[in-house]
């Protein structure tokens, strides 16, 4: 891939819990991480010509989210995209901005998840079904889902994860302490960020083990935090005037498959999509798993790390728990993964959680990570994930020389 598109600033809210945020409407969210990124890259408002959004979250409008988020910010857009990829949406944003900008569409993307809430609407309508609150999102009527998953109890993330956990003990054994130490480690690397929401409170591999069974085996302590957020992130040219200083992150690299919408249709629960969107990934950037120098890996439940870090190609299939063990995962470690803290540590913010990562490798990339920062940052792999292993998405970022 030609390297002419890189993310140049970056902007993230801290997590909070839900009760303590401030209600803000979506477009003052977007237009506020929007002011916050381009100061970080440098860049002008008249420079960005490019958006790419969710439509999750905006109470304010249900459709001609490009457009009337635009016209609120004052941009003339060349590109406007919305990217409805859950979790994968913040890698799904990056390279879909870099190929507009490698196509000649447009010179700066503003990418952008707000997941604070919005002001209550006194006349808004009820609140939707039992089963879409219980997490189900396709509970409606006519979706395969709602006929044949949901009457059983197969509603939200917790049970559908529960059920490749299963699945992967059934077939490979399941190394219980492994995956609380995947817990562990990223909690190390929270409380080396002041931003995060466990910061300052560490947890061993033994108070992971000892919290609730919320889905057999996941425990509390390897399950998310829904918290609220948001982040934004700039993709440019590189050679774009810019007053920023900070290193430019170049998108090498990308790849993405959706395979299922539910767990129960996917051919094989453990041979996840990350596979072959890592594979592309690592093909366009010509680099392989064993030159990253950190690996910022979606983590809504520990399982989805450790499946990640097989079929990305960091270790063999089956192989998971013995790698986890043999390596220390924190930023002063020999694997550096999730060095933010991950979402078990530093919070899920909804559609923005996997912004997170992708925030850290930039920030990694750029020197800017201060205690928590990895001696060797040049090279990041990002992933991200939506839905029950659904649909994911890989990147390989490079520091510019």
């Amino acid at each position: 891939m030609p390297d002419l598109a890189a993310i140049v600033g970056t902007a993230q809210y801290r997590p909070q819990r839900r009760q303590e945020a401030p209600a803000m409407f979506a477009l003052d969210q977007v237009a506020d991480l929007a002011g916050l990124a381009m100061a970080d890259a440098g860049l002008a408002p008249s420079q960005i010509d490019g958006l790419a959004v969710t439509s999750v979250g905006f109470g304010e409008v249900r459709m001609f989210v490009p457009a009337m988020v635009g016209e609120y910010l004052g941009l003339k857009l060349n590109y406007g995209e919305v990217v409805d990829l859950g979790g994968a949406c913040a890698v799904g944003m990056a390279w879909r901005a870099a190929a507009a900008i490698e196509l000649g569409l447009c010179n700066a993307v503003l990418c952008v998840i707000q997941a604070r809430p919005n002001p209550t609407d006194p006349q808004a309508p009820p609140p939707s079904p039992l089963a879409r609150r219980l997490g189900a999102t396709s509970a409606f009527y006519g979706a395969p889902e709602a006929e044949f998953d949901v009457p059983y109890g197969h509603v939200a993330q917790n049970t559908g994860y529960a059920m490749i956990a299963q699945r992967y003990a059934a077939v490979h054994g399941y190394d219980s302490r492994a995956l609380a130490k995947i817990a562990a480690d990223q909690r190390t690397n929270a409380c080396a960020n002041p931003e995060a929401m466990f910061h300052g409170q560490p947890i061993t591999v033994d108070d992971v083990l000892a919290s609730r069974m919320i889905a057999d085996p996941l425990h509390l302590l390897e399950i998310v935090m829904p918290v609220t957020g948001g982040a934004a992130f700039i993709v440019a040219r590189k050679d774009i005037e810019r007053t920023g200083r900070h290193r430019p992150a170049l998108i090498r690299g990308f790849g993405e498959y959706i395979q299922c919408k539910s767990p129960s249709y996917a051919d094989d629960m453990l041979l996840t999509p990350i596979g072959p969107a890592s594979r592309r990934a690592f093909s366009m950037a010509g680099r392989t798993p064993a030159d990253m120098d950190m690996a910022q890996v979606y983590d809504c439940y520990t399982i989805t790390v450790m499946l990640t870090l097989e079929d990305a190609g960091f270790c063999e299939k089956g192989q998971g728990a013995r790698f986890v063990r043999e390596h220390d995962l924190t930023y002063k470690g020999d694997f550096p993964l999730n060095t933010h803290g991950g979402q078990l540590s530093f919070g899920q913010a909804g559609m923005a959680g996997g912004m997170s990562q992708l925030v850290e490798a930039v920030r990694q990339i750029q020197g800017r990570c201060g205690e928590r920062q990895v001696k060797r940052h040049d090279l990041a792999y990002v992933s991200g994930t939506g839905g029950v292993m659904s649909e994911q998405g890989a990147l390989v970022l490079e520091g510019m020389a």
